[in-house]
């Protein structure tokens, strides 16, 4: 196909700056139709973004003859079903991160792509920023020489407070778990596309505040498959705020931010450099259009089903022992 005619589940926040745009500004991709439960919802965003189409219905969306790929943005919850359900239709499907809330629900994404014979691509779009493209290109060309060690601290305060309305993002039953859920998955799927591979991980979760059962802290130790050693650290109830991932080397440390937008710092015997890595407008725009390119026979995506499923393992491997202790099941 020289166009690839795109149809989103689920017209959330997400999708208004970070990713539907995307898909009417990657080259050789166009918006043809969303769909939300609420109509008038899906026909305001239809209305807005210059959507031809808009349904109510997911199944509506996915039959459409006119939409060949189908962007899935709902909470992770229905991931693993909407997925199914557009590869089963003979459509590619690209899944909003996290893929699914468990690694067994990837895995059962992943065996109906095969039973199709389509593609998944998930939504871990840091792999394509062009500030990561930036940390991948120095790690590559020997900036810190051999990579020894990682570490990575993330910490901010709560935001949950008793009594109000509790986020879908920290309801384990609809997100997997908490925010180490939501936003540590992005660090930790980036250093897999970094560093490569997990090799062995184990950790301990645990939760401090009292609104959900998710955990809000979380600390890992983990060995790479190239020998690298790895430490971590999230919590989400703290007082201190901060996102850190130190990348230690035979000749310099790389640091940076994961969500931040200052610069990278790069130091070596000739000194600190302060590397300018600002975000694009559009922030899932270089995946979306890596999506499209692999779709069209341009190229390739670096965010697949499979490389989502090793982090999904990972955060698995950290939660399993929390989610048994605190009866957190998925049905």
């Amino acid at each position: 196909m020289d166009t690839v005619r795109w149809g989103i589940i689920g017209v959330g926040d997400v999708t208004e700056a970070k990713s539907g745009p995307g898909f009417q500004q990657a080259e050789g991709s166009s918006l043809v139709a969303v769909m939300r439960r609420d109509g008038e919802k899906a026909a305001d965003y239809a209305r807005r973004h210059g959507v031809p189409r808009w349904y109510d219905d997911a199944q509506a969306l996915i039959e459409d003859p006119e939409v060949d790929a189908v962007y899935v943005a709902t909470p992770p919850d229905s991931h693993r079903d909407y997925a199914v359900r557009v590869l089963e239709a003979g459509k590619p499907v690209y899944v909003e991160k996290p893929m699914a809330r468990t690694a067994a629900e990837c895995e059962d994404v992943l065996a109906a792509a095969e039973r199709a014979g389509q593609p998944v691509f998930v939504a871990y779009y840091r792999r394509a920023m062009p500030r990561f493209v930036t940390v991948k290109r120095l790690l590559d060309d020997g900036a810190i020489g051999e990579v020894h060690a990682v570490a990575v601290h993330a910490s901010k305060p709560s935001a949950l407070a008793d009594g109000a309305d509790v986020p879908w993002r920290v309801r384990p039953e609809v997100a997997g778990g908490g925010l180490f859920v939501d936003l540590a998955s992005h660090t930790l799927d980036l250093l897999d596309h970094l560093l490569g591979p997990v090799a062995r991980v184990t950790g301990y979760a645990a939760r401090f505040g009292r609104v959900t059962t998710a955990e809000d802290v979380v600390s890992a130790s983990f060995e790479l498959e190239s020998g690298a050693l790895g430490s971590g650290l999230w919590s989400y109830g703290t007082a201190e705020e901060r996102d850190e991932v130190r990348i230690l080397g035979s000749t310099g440390t790389l640091r940076f931010s994961t969500f931040g937008q200052e610069p990278l710092v790069l130091t070596t015997a000739a000194g600190e450099q302060h590397i300018e890595a600002p975000y694009p407008v559009t922030v899932q725009l270089p995946l979306i259009q890596s999506v499209v390119d692999e779709l069209t026979g341009r190229g390739t995506c670096p965010s697949t089903g499979v490389s989502a499923l090793r982090t999904a393992r990972v955060v698995d491997a950290l939660l399993d022992e929390h989610r048994a202790r605190h009866a957190i099941t998925f049905a």
